[in-house]
């Protein structure tokens, strides 16, 4: 909620989900972290119903290294080949 605030401040119309698959994307190509791990910091149910009963850790201590890694990506910005990559017409930046 506090993110959906945040975007609704900045710029209206805008959502969270797009940080959400942002975070995915780059834990899945750019990091080596688990899969799971991942999945446990966006807070998603493991669908397997088997998986579910026997996965009952929390990964604090995992998640934490994964957004100290996400939180030093997002703070030192994209390499200029990347931002090359990822330039569109639909890409709008929040700080002015």
């Amino acid at each position: 909620m506090a993110m959906l605030q945040l975007l609704r401040d900045m710029r209206p119309g805008f959502v969270p989900h797009g940080f959400r698959s942002t975070f995915k994307d780059w834990a899945a190509e750019v990091t080596h972290h688990p899969n799971e791990v991942s999945e446990a910091a966006l807070w998603h149910a493991v669908a397997d119903e088997v998986e579910a009963a026997y996965r009952r850790g929390e990964l604090f201590e995992k998640r934490r290294v994964l957004m100290d890694d996400w939180a030093t990506y997002c703070a030192s910005g994209l390499p200029a080949a990347s931002r090359e990559a990822f330039t569109n017409d639909r890409v709008v930046a929040m700080r002015t």
